[in-house]
Formats: structure tokens, C-alpha cells, sequence
């Protein structure tokens, strides 16, 4: 979301890890406040951030199981109601089955 100047309510970026592991995100280069959800293998939502723009220090997961991270317009997840323990899941299934299935 560098750069951006606007972000739409139901705009958002996932990234997605080749594997789990302890991840941290920071604002360098962002002008859009952003929240951030930290999400397991099996898409489940552990923690969620609110982040300040330019900041640079990095926001630390407390898990080390983090393997997907959705960024969206700050305060969107507590607008919706999603908080830690919802499961994601897009339109062909679990994030595993959407990013890492084999053909």
C-alpha cells in the first residue's frame, strides 16, 4: 500500500508466505492509516493491529505461525465485526486450497 493516498472501504492487500513463521509490519512509505490481520495456515485470524502511517517500527505477530497478512483501511475488521479466531476463506476455498494447491 505504498504510496497510496486513498484505499476504499472494501479494498485490501493480502500477502501470502511460502510458509509460517513471526512476521512484522511496519509504515514506511504508507499515508493511508491501515489495520493489519495476522492469519494462520488454516486461515484463521490470530491478531489484528491498527498501524500508524510512516511508522517504522515493525508491529512483531506474537505467533510464529503467521503465514498469510491482509491489510485494509484502518478500523475496517472492527467495522465488520472479524476479530482473532474468524476464518478466512475466499471464493475457491481455504487460503491453503486458494494459494497452494497443485494443479
Amino acid at each position: 500500500m505504498m504510496f497510496r493516498t486513498n484505499i476504499a472501504e472494501n479494498e485490501a492487500m493480502l500477502f501470502v508466505f511460502p510458509v509460517p513463521h513471526q512476521v512484522g509490519f511496519w509504515m514506511k512509505n504508507v499515508d493511508v492509516p491501515l489495520s493489519c490481520a495476522y492469519i494462520d495456515p488454516e486461515g484463521v485470524i490470530l491478531e489484528t493491529h491498527d498501524m500508524t502511517p510512516h511508522e517504522e517500527m515493525p508491529i512483531q505477530s506474537a505467533s510464529t505461525r503467521v503465514q498469510y497478512v491482509l491489510e485494509t483501511r484502518q478500523g475496517w475488521f472492527e467495522r465488520h465485526g472479524i476479530k482473532p479466531g474468524v476464518l478466512i476463506r475466499t471464493e475457491k476455498g481455504s487460503l491453503r486450497e486458494t494459494f497452494f494447491q497443485r494443479p
